[in-house]
């Protein structure tokens, strides 16, 4: 079970980084913003179904590994965040997002009187998001 858990923390922090990164990469190179946007947020989608499913395996794992004694290790804690972050992220900003660009509509969201209040939601997406994957270093760092 040990190992499996190694493997899972390894695909959703994998996945958590190289998702940022592609994401910086689409914006900085594609000229289309909102095509850029759009594969950006599928990316977003599928990493949060991997973060989901990765939290939940991994804090029943720890349960019942150590018992309660999991409450006491900043790894199980790691990951009850990261999880508050994913479930913050996929149910609550992004659906903002998506009814705010929904509003601009036929027009660019950022060309919209809710380019505003985009920009702020956008970047308390993108705050909520390094978190997560700052508290992902934690992770490596405590598995065992």
């Amino acid at each position: 079970m040990q190992k499996l858990s190694l493997i899972i923390v390894t695909l959703w922090v994998g996945a958590l980084w190289m998702t940022g990164l592609t994401a910086y990469i689409l914006f900085q190179n594609l000229g289309d913003k909102q095509l850029a946007g759009s594969l950006a947020g599928n990316l977003f989608e599928i990493v949060s179904y991997i973060g989901i499913a990765s939290a939940i395996f991994l804090m029943i794992e720890r349960l019942l590994s150590y018992s309660t004694g999991a409450l006491k290790q900043s790894y199980f804690w790691a990951v009850f965040f990261m999880f508050l972050l994913v479930l913050a992220g996929h149910f609550g900003i992004q659906p903002l997002l998506a009814q705010l660009k929904a509003s601009a509509m036929p027009a660019d969201v950022m060309h919209s009187v809710f380019a505003d209040r985009f920009r702020t939601w956008h970047g308390i997406a993108s705050v909520a998001y390094l978190f997560e994957c700052l508290l992902g270093v934690v992770l490596v760092l405590k598995v065992r």
